[in-house]
């Protein structure tokens, strides 16, 4: 079973850590590396971040079992509350803020899993997302594979389910950027094409349209295992007005570098003279 490891980038996140990371170790897949780290917040994060890796390690619950007729009393069985037995947790605090991209850059550094991603640290995965990514990387299928999602807002309602199409590098690159953040690819990715552009607003895009320029295989898994919380009241962070409009912007820029690309693809295709014998 090859291990992954899932980055969790957080930066005054301090209200939904917790169920990010509950949702993260608590995946089905058995084998998972859970690296945390918090660009120095300013909010309560750090405190919520060390307060759960304590109950990881210590924390139990109950359940009704047993009714003792003779007794006329319930027994409960008590138990770990975090009963996964192979989770490997990592927990770094940036001394300075970094920003989002350099953070997890060094959370990938620190990486030693086969396949990796990252998860914002206000999103929720389902608890199937990593086996059912997995399986296409497993089977050599693919070497990066992504699904659908839904988009929440704070109380968990489903505002829309974004279903993403099956990919092509024209429908997934040159129309728009349609690959999602319900991700999972092999970590050889970054060691031979490099990691996410510092540099870059539309970080993940510029990433992935580079893994795919150089002849990464992608698959599109049609299943919803990701939510994506809607930052519509929260305009913070990357989804705040300036900087989001220079993300589009740079998505634009990239879309139009893509479409140059399969042009270009295709003119020397063209130029090809097949001489029968």
């Amino acid at each position: 079973m090859n291990q992954i490891s899932i980055v969790i980038p957080s930066y005054n996140h301090g209200k939904y850590i917790e169920a990010c990371l509950d949702s993260i170790y608590f995946q089905d897949y058995p084998e998972i590396e859970i690296i945390i780290i918090d660009d120095n917040s300013i909010d309560n994060s750090h405190s919520v971040i060390k307060n759960w890796i304590h109950n990881v390690k210590s924390s139990s619950t109950s359940f009704i079992s047993k009714y003792d007729e003779k007794k006329d009393e319930l027994i409960k069985t008590i138990y770990n509350r975090y009963n996964k037995n192979v989770r490997k947790i990592i927990y770094e605090k940036n001394s300075k803020n970094i920003g989002s991209t350099a953070t997890y850059n060094k959370g990938f550094r620190i990486a030693t899993g086969e396949y990796c991603t990252f998860v914002a640290a206000d999103d929720i995965t389902h608890p199937q997302m990593l086996s059912t990514l997995a399986k296409p990387l497993d089977e050599n299928a693919a070497d990066f594979v992504y699904s659908n999602m839904f988009i929440i807002d704070d109380n968990h309602q489903i505002l829309r389910e974004f279903i993403l199409p099956d990919y092509s590098f024209e429908k997934s690159f040159c129309e728009w950027y349609l690959c999602g953040v319900s991700t999972l690819y092999r970590r050889s990715l970054h060691e031979t094409f490099g990691y996410y552009d510092e540099n870059s607003h539309a970080d993940d895009h510029e990433c992935y349209l580079r893994f795919a320029l150089n002849g990464a295989r992608l698959l599109h898994i049609n299943k919803t295992l990701y939510s994506v919380r809607s930052h519509a009241q929260r305009q913070v962070g990357l989804h705040h007005p300036e900087k989001f409009k220079n993300l589009l912007e740079e998505s634009k820029r990239l879309v139009l570098k893509a479409r140059i690309s399969l042009h270009a693809k295709r003119s020397s295709h063209d130029d090809i003279v097949v001489i029968q014998p």
